[in-house]
């Protein structure tokens, strides 16, 4: 049995944080971001499971397991960089290119606040960002031609890593003008009769709606397929017509009360999280934009549905 090796990287990083007694100061010395440094230190902890570092006040100190690495550290980063100057150039510390896929609605309202964070730890390095559904964003990870994908988790027998983001929830999304605004349709006649607005028929979320209607043998109108979410948001506002998203992406809209977010009922949920291909150990590079994705999800609004009449829930 081989054992897995740790991650150099992170043991440089970590040994700075002790010599430095602090994340601030070692993140400043090896030219990361603080919050990158806290992620690298605590990937370090889980892949020994052990704590290494304790908070006492302002100052960082190693803990009796972190004061034994940091003494072995040492010695093994030092033959390191003799290794290096021998051997030659490392470049898998130095990353150059992340290809990254995400879904429309991930791209607009996660990645900006990521990017422009990872981009101060890693400047030299090229971001490729291709947007597409979440199946499609899995067949091109399984070949290859994407480092880390952000998207839904999705059934079947494709085997990939997936590191869980967030949950969220699917509503109806009306007009405030709209008769479902103050109250969740109640007979299934009204559902039928009204037209919706769906998102790509490519989606995993357009084929999780329909099952969910058709569980209940409702056949939706549905006129309008669009691949745009804020076209789809300007339709409802107008009155065109009814659609189904998360709180997430029209937050603007409900905090000037021009969309409204109605229950579908029965609770319609969906996992999101990072995908990589199985068997494979991430790149410093990748890892910190994976965590950064993490701390991004935490940042997402979020809210409760009011009870209504008739025991209905609505969110204007």
């Amino acid at each position: 049995m081989v054992a897995e090796l740790l991650d150099a990287r992170r043991l440089e990083i970590f040994t700075h944080v002790v010599d430095k007694q602090s994340f601030t100061a070692a993140a400043a010395r090896v030219g990361l971001t603080q919050s990158a440094v806290s992620h690298a230190v605590k990937a370090l902890e889980e892949d020994l499971g052990c704590t290494l570092i304790d908070r006492i006040g302002k100052k960082a100190q190693p803990t009796e397991a972190g004061q034994q690495l940091y003494d072995m550290a040492q010695d093994v980063l030092t033959q390191m960089v003799n290794i290096r100057h021998q051997v030659g150039k490392d470049t898998a510390w130095n990353q150059k290119i992340l290809r990254v896929g995400a879904t429309n609605s991930i791209c607009q309202y996660l990645l900006p606040s990521v990017i422009r964070e990872f981009k101060e730890s890693f400047p030299e390095c090229k971001i490729f960002v291709i947007s597409a559904d979440s199946p499609k964003l899995v067949e091109q990870l399984m070949q290859n031609e994407l480092d880390i994908a952000i998207s839904l988790q999705l059934p079947g027998e494709i085997t990939y890593n997936f590191r869980p983001l967030f949950e969220d929830r699917l509503y109806y999304l009306v007009s405030s003008m709209h008769p479902w605004a103050t109250r969740t349709p109640t007979t299934d006649k009204e559902i039928t009769e009204e037209n919706f607005i769906l998102y790509s028929n490519q989606s995993h979320t357009y084929r999780m709606i329909l099952n969910y209607f058709q569980l209940r043998n409702i056949e939706l109108q549905s006129n309008y397929q669009v691949g745009s979410l804020e076209v789809i948001k300007e339709l409802v506002k107008v009155g065109v017509g009814v659609s189904v998203g998360s709180h997430w992406i029209c937050e603007q809209e409900r905090m000037e009360r021009s969309i409204s977010l109605v229950s579908m009922g029965k609770k319609l949920t969906r996992s999101w999280g990072i995908l990589t291909r199985p068997q494979r150990k991430l790149s410093l590079v990748e890892e910190t934009f994976s965590g950064l994705c993490q701390l991004a999800a935490g940042n997402l609004p979020d809210f409760e549905l009011q009870p209504q009449t008739g025991n209905q829930e609505t969110v204007a």
